[in-house]
Parts: C-alpha cells; sequence; structure tokens
C-alpha cells in the first residue's frame, strides 16, 4: 500500500515543462545582451549563406576542401539557429517554458552539430595532410567517391552515437524542481533535476566526449602536426608559404573550437561559486564559432575572396593576372 502511494505521489508530481531562467545572477538586465548575440546570430546566417552561394557559383571553388567547407557552413547554421531563437525569446518575450520533448531534441541538436562540426575539421586536417605530404597521389585518392564515403561516414556516426544522450535524459524522472539556470537545454543541467540516479547519464556524457571529440581533436592535430613536419623540409621558402598559408586557417578555427570546449569544460567545474561564467561561455561558444569560421576564411582565403567579389558584383575589381576570374558566375 505503500509503496502504490509512493508511485502513485511520484507519478502526480511528474513535470510537463521546464523553465529555462537565462544567465544565473543577472536575470534583471540580461536582456541587454540580446543585441550582440542577435547580431551575431544574423552574421552567422548571411556570412555562411554567402559561402555557400559562393562555392556553388564559382567553378574555381568546386575542390574537395570547399565541399567541406559548404558543409562546415550547413553545420554552423543548424548550431546557431539550434539555440538563438529561443534565447532571443527568452530575453524578448520571457518565453522561459520549453516542453521536454523539445528540450531532448535541443540536446539531440547541440550534440549532433557538435560532433558534426569536429568531424569536418577532421576531414579538413585529412584533406590538406593527404594534399600536401602525398601530393602526387592527391587526385586519386580525394576523389568524389572519397567526399561522398567521408561525408557519409560523418553523418551517420555523429547521428548516431548522441541518441543515448537525450535518450537516457528523456528517461529520468523529473518530479520537483523545473528551473534550469541556463539559455539553453544543456544535458547536464537538465539531469542535475533528475531524481533518479543520473551516474550512467553522465558516464556516457563522458563516453561520448572522448570517443567523438576527444579522437577527432588527436588525430587533427596529428595530421597538422606531420604537415609541419613536411612543411619544414620544403626546400622553397615560396612553397612552404603557400602551405602554411592554406592551413593556417583551418588550424585557427580548430584551435579556437577545441581550445572553446576545453574552457567550458574547466569552468563547469566552478559553476557552483561562479554559475554566470560556465552558462555565458557555453552559449558564446554555441554562436560564436559559426560567426566567426566564414569571417577567417574569407579574410585568408584568397580565392573565397575574389568568389565574394564577384558574386556581389565587384567582379571587375578583380586582378586581371587571373583570368579564370573573369569568366562570368552560373549558379
Amino acid at each position: 500500500m505503500d509503496a502504490s502511494t509512493t508511485v502513485t505521489n511520484s507519478s502526480s508530481l511528474q513535470i510537463s515543462h521546464f523553465m529555462l531562467m537565462g544567465l544565473p545572477g543577472i536575470h534583471d538586465w540580461q536582456h541587454w545582451l540580446s543585441l550582440p548575440l542577435a547580431l551575431l546570430y544574423l552574421l552567422a546566417l548571411s556570412a555562411n549563406l554567402l559561402i555557400m552561394i559562393t562555392i556553388q557559383c564559382e567553378p574555381t571553388l568546386h575542390e574537395p576542401m570547399y565541399h567541406f567547407l559548404g558543409i562546415l557552413a550547413i553545420v554552423d547554421m543548424g548550431l546557431a539557429t539550434t539555440i538563438m531563437p529561443k534565447i532571443l525569446a527568452i530575453f524578448w518575450f520571457d518565453a522561459k517554458a520549453i516542453s521536454l520533448p523539445e528540450c531532448f531534441a535541443q540536446i539531440y541538436a547541440i550534440h549532433f552539430f557538435f560532433c558534426m562540426e569536429s568531424g569536418i575539421f577532421l576531414c579538413l586536417a585529412v584533406d590538406r595532410y593527404i594534399a600536401i605530404c602525398h601530393p602526387l597521389r592527391y587526385p586519386s585518392i580525394v576523389t568524389e567517391m572519397f567526399l561522398v564515403k567521408a561525408t557519409g561516414v560523418m553523418v551517420l556516426r555523429n547521428s548516431l552515437l548522441p541518441i543515448p544522450v537525450p535518450a537516457l535524459a528523456a528517461r529520468c524522472h523529473y518530479c520537483s524542481k523545473n528551473e534550469i539556470d541556463h539559455c539553453l537545454c544543456s544535458n547536464l543541467a537538465v539531469i542535475s533535476l533528475a531524481c533518479d540516479d543520473i551516474t550512467m547519464n553522465k558516464f556516457y556524457q563522458l563516453i561520448l566526449a572522448w570517443v567523438l571529440t576527444g579522437s577527432d581533436m588527436a588525430l587533427v592535430f596529428s595530421s597538422y602536426a606531420l604537415i609541419l613536419r613536411s612543411v619544414l623540409r620544403l626546400k622553397s621558402p615560396e612553397a612552404m608559404s603557400k602551405a602554411l598559408s592554406t592551413c593556417s586557417s583551418h588550424l585557427i578555427l580548430i584551435l579556437f573550437f577545441y581550445t572553446g570546449i576545453v574552457v567550458v569544460s574547466v569552468t563547469h567545474l566552478a559553476e557552483r561559486k561562479a554559475p554566470l561564467i560556465p552558462v555565458l561561455l557555453n552559449v558564446l561558444h554555441n554562436v560564436m564559432p559559426p560567426a566567426l569560421n566564414p569571417v577567417v576564411y574569407a579574410l585568408r582565403m584568397r580565392e573565397l575572396r575574389l568568389g565574394f567579389r564577384r558574386l556581389l558584383g565587384l567582379g571587375d575589381d578583380v586582378s586581371t593576372s587571373d583570368p579564370s576570374f573573369r569568366r562570368p558566375l552560373r549558379c
């Protein structure tokens, strides 16, 4: 009798939605941050869309590296769109409520896009490794079929492996507090409200981070270490400069992406003392890479800059030394 009563009372206390309270400690004036966040979101959408259109329309950019950059642009837009509309709704309209299914779907989407971004950086590193360390074999290795297979493996891997994260969170029983001191449905913040044992949830989150992000990071930096060793052996300063210039933009963004993950993870340990810092860094790490990635590529990659200028009708200003950029664009 007591057991059945306990089950009944527990079921009646099952909550139907969470409340995303926003940035902890600054709820009264957090809406002032909506303007810079909205500008970053608009920059992420417009700049990545411009990259996609330019790569599609410019024949000289129909190369494997730009194929992966186009996918990275799609992933960046997806990551920013997963969180920013809800964050802006919280800041502007006080729309804090989010249903459990919507919250779990957001958890899955965040993990999927993060893992996809890490996977695309790995593909870019492998592409540059083959191009610089094995240039004669590059056309025979990096074929159209290679691009299809690499993209398919990344999508399949990053679609399936994150599924247990929201699935385990959905199995938990939420029977008391439903307020989350966050702007988005962070998995750790959500499961901390559960009345059940969440050891398995934390364990799988850790395993996923090491298996996917950790292995990708190790392979990426190993690839660039081999690239650097190969570049330093080049006798021609011009060839060395060209190789380093090709990889520098990738390496800047890769360092920014993985450093951000490490910083967010470390600051999460100090959440009790300064709860605002890890939450704010988590939000920025979801929107800043999508906004900055296309800016860095546009500033450091000449081919993309020329493609942008032609797409925006500035093709007449392009140097006539490169006749390939005097042809009309055909989308």
